[in-house]
């Protein structure tokens, strides 16, 4: 490959391709902060952990796998099984609240 100046075609695409990127506002602005994609919204996080419309069989799977835990964490005293119950519980507590709220139209 030659370090040479290119040839006239190719400069031509080059330079039209430079062009047509310089344009794109979007682009020069990201190229500029660096940033590679942009930050989670939480007002969207939100809204999609509101819209959350659990199935009873899903909350009912998850409050048995939340009282085996419970009951495994009481019996076996070990901190593993006690974090999973830990974080496993609002998330049970939370779908149980949705699928109620949904049953009562509110």
């Amino acid at each position: 490959m030659s370090i040479g100046r290119l040839p006239e075609n190719e400069q031509r695409i080059l330079d039209e391709m430079e062009r047509i990127l310089r344009r794109d506002r979007r682009l020069d602005r990201r190229m500029r902060t660096g940033q590679l994609g942009r930050r989670p919204d939480p007002a969207r996080i939100l809204a999609r952990v509101g819209s959350y419309r659990p199935r009873g069989w899903s909350v009912l799977l998850l409050l048995a796998v939340s009282v085996a835990l419970m009951v495994a964490g009481i019996v076996t005293s070990e901190p593993g099984v006690i974090w999973a119950f830990a974080v496993l519980w609002p998330l049970t507590l939370f779908s149980a609240f949705r699928l109620m709220c949904r049953w009562c139209g509110g």
